[in-house]
């Protein structure tokens, strides 16, 4: 019943991500750079080839198997992710993708000519690569399908799961701090970053709060032994919205309870400068980091362009 606190999304995992040779590497890194990592590879999958999104996702598979992360952390997450990926590249490529639109003649009808071959002669090979590349029956997978699914295969997984990795090896103090530290030009003109840092910190958070009104829900739900079968489509759908409805009901009670612990306390808070406790530096490490991130942008612009 507890699956969802068995598998960390979107949490820090602290301690728990020291394994048996000592700290995840991941932690060592500076958050601003941890940042600009994982806003790579949510910006350059847009516009880019398949190889260079299928490069992303060995990319994000090797930093996942040799980050350090204990086993316990992603073997539950990693696997559930790549079977979602899969499920929703293999339902992009196998629905019909459009027809291709015919092409205009160059020539006129008139004057193509029609002349009989020697049936010694073997008949012209068709040149160029097949549009069907798969057929099971009614089902028919083409190029532009199956490069559909794998655009969207690729996309859910980098976007999930470096945002993931992101949460799992960055308190969220220091990632307010590198958002903040980013924005700050735009406390000249007036922003609030301040102010966007805590509501970014507030939301994260949230997020183990949101996992456990949902256990709650679906504890209550099995608890009762509800048979959906016998319930029926329409039973059914009624009883998801009902659960969706408490659900939502009970996270906006939340978030005004910590309203009003706020206001009760005088609605202060720190800077980020001072949310941020910095552990010991790795400038080797950073500097390896900043390096290879520039080598992946000057890659994408290079190889990694859609043809």
């Amino acid at each position: 019943m507890d699956f969802l606190r068995q598998v960390p999304i979107g949490q820090y995992a602290g301690d728990a991500a020291e394994g048996s040779d000592g700290a995840c590497w991941l932690q060592g890194l500076d958050p601003r750079l941890k940042l600009s990592w994982t806003v790579a590879f949510l910006v350059t999958p847009i516009l880019a080839n398949p190889p260079w999104r299928l490069a992303l996702v060995g990319g994000l598979l090797l930093i996942t198997a040799f980050s350090g992360l204990p086993w316990r952390l992603w073997r539950r997450s990693l696997p559930l992710l790549m079977g979602l990926a899969l499920l929703v590249g293999g339902l992009a490529a196998i629905l019909p993708a459009g027809s291709v639109p015919a092409a205009s003649l160059q020539r006129p009808p008139a004057e193509v000519r029609l002349q009989g071959g020697s049936p010694l002669v073997a008949p012209p090979e068709r040149s160029g690569m097949p549009w069907e590349l798969v057929q099971w029956g009614p089902l028919v997978v083409n190029r532009r399908s199956a490069e559909l699914g794998l655009n969207g295969a690729t996309l859910l997984f980098t976007l999930v799961h470096s945002a993931n990795l992101l949460l799992l090896t960055t308190p969220p103090e220091e990632l307010v701090w590198a958002i903040s530290w980013l924005l700050a030009p735009l406390g000249r003109l007036g922003w609030p970053v301040e102010r966007l840092g805590f509501t970014l910190l507030v939301s994260l958070r949230f997020l183990p709060l949101v996992q456990e009104e949902l256990q709650n829900l679906v504890r209550s739900v099995a608890s009762r032994a509800v048979n959906l079968r016998r319930l029926g489509w329409r039973a059914g759908l009624g009883l998801l919205l009902a659960v969706a409805e408490r659900l939502l009901a009970n996270l906006l009670l939340r978030a005004e309870q910590g309203a009003e612990a706020l206001l009760a306390r005088g609605g202060q808070w720190q800077p980020p400068q001072q949310l941020h406790q910095r552990g010991p530096t790795r400038p080797w490490l950073n500097l390896g980091a900043a390096l290879m991130l520039a080598a992946l942008l000057g890659m994408r612009w290079s190889v990694g362009g859609a043809r």
